[in-house]
C-alpha cells in the first residue's frame, strides 16, 4: 500500500520504503522549505515512509522582524 502526502489541498500517493526527503522532491517541492508530520510528530529527513502513513507536508515560511523605531527617552522636568 503506498504512503499519502497531503499537501495544502493535493494529495500524492507514493510508494513506501522511501525517505520523506526523496518524497518531497518527488512530489516537486524543496525539502528546505517543507516539513512533514505523521500523526502530529514531525518527522526527520532520513525517516521512511511506511505503508499506509498519512504524512502531511508544511511550508515553512519566515520573514523579517519589524523594526520598531525606539521611542525618545522621557526626560523628568
Amino acid at each position: 500500500m503506498p504512503a499519502k502526502l497531503t499537501y495544502r489541498d493535493k494529495q500524492f500517493e507514493l510508494p513506501s520504503g522511501m525517505t520523506v526527503r526523496d518524497a518531497i522532491k518527488k512530489v516537486g517541492l524543496s525539502p528546505e522549505t517543507i516539513l512533514a508530520t505523521r500523526k502530529g510528530r514531525l518527522l526527520t529527513d532520513d525517516e521512511i515512509l511506511k505503508e499506509d502513513d498519512q504524512i502531511k507536508l508544511i511550508a515553512v515560511i519566515s520573514g523579517g522582524a519589524q523594526k520598531i523605531p525606539n521611542p525618545k527617552p522621557q526626560i523628568p522636568t
